[in-house]
C-alpha cells in the first residue's frame, strides 16, 4: 500500500514552516482505497508568496483545525504504507517535524516520483509535477495546481503510470 502525500507549507524550511494543508491518497497499486484532506491551522502567519502560489490565505485556515487536533488521523493513515510524494524528502521531512511535535513519528519506506521518473521517463525537459504531468498527459486543472489534494492526484496518477511501465518487459 502507498500513501501519497502532498503538503503545501506556510513559507521556510522544514524546521520553521508549518503545514497549511495536506492531501493523503491511500493507493493500493491499482485504485485509491481512502483519501484524507484538510487545510491546516498553522497558528503563524501563511507567507505572502505561499499566498501567492497556493491561493491559501490566514483567513482560509483561521477556522480549520491545527495539525495537533489531526496529527493521530494522520499518522494512523501514512504509518505501515510506502510513503510517496514528488520531492518525498520535503513532505517527509515537513510531516515527519510536525508530527514530532506531538509525539509521533514516521519510520517508513519512501519512494520519490521525481527519481523514479527520472529512471523510466529519462530525458525529459523537466520534472517538475506540472510539466512532467503535462509531458505525460495527466491532467491537472489549473486550479488544482499548488493546492495539495490537487497536486496529490496528479502524484498518484503520475505513480500509477510509473508502476505500470516499471512492470514492462522492456524495461
Amino acid at each position: 500500500m502507498y500513501a501519497i502525500v502532498d503538503i503545501e507549507a506556510s513559507g521556510g524550511n522544514h524546521i520553521n514552516a508549518r503545514i497549511i494543508e495536506i492531501a493523503v491518497y491511500i493507493y493500493d497499486g491499482k485504485q485509491i482505497v481512502q483519501e484524507f484532506n484538510s487545510l491546516i491551522n498553522p497558528r503563524v502567519k501563511i507567507d505572502w508568496y505561499v499566498t501567492k502560489l497556493t491561493g491559501i490565505t490566514n483567513a482560509m485556515v483561521e477556522n480549520a483545525p491545527t495539525f495537533n487536533e489531526i496529527a493521530h488521523s494522520i499518522h494512523s493513515l501514512v504509518c505501515d504504507k510506502i510513503f510517496v510524494a514528488h520531492d518525498v524528502n520535503f513532505d517527509y521531512k515537513i510531516l515527519n517535524t510536525e508530527l514530532k511535535r506531538t509525539g509521533l513519528i514516521l519510520r517508513q519506506e519512501k519512494l520519490c516520483t521525481i527519481e523514479l521518473s527520472r529512471k523510466i521517463f529519462p530525458n525529459q525537459p523537466s520534472y517538475s509535477l506540472g510539466k512532467l504531468c503535462e509531458e505525460l498527459g495527466i491532467n491537472i486543472p489549473a486550479e488544482d495546481r499548488h493546492r495539495a489534494a490537487g497536486d496529490a492526484l496528479a502524484t498518484t496518477k503520475l505513480l500509477e503510470m510509473l508502476l505500470q511501465q516499471q512492470s514492462t518487459p522492456h524495461l
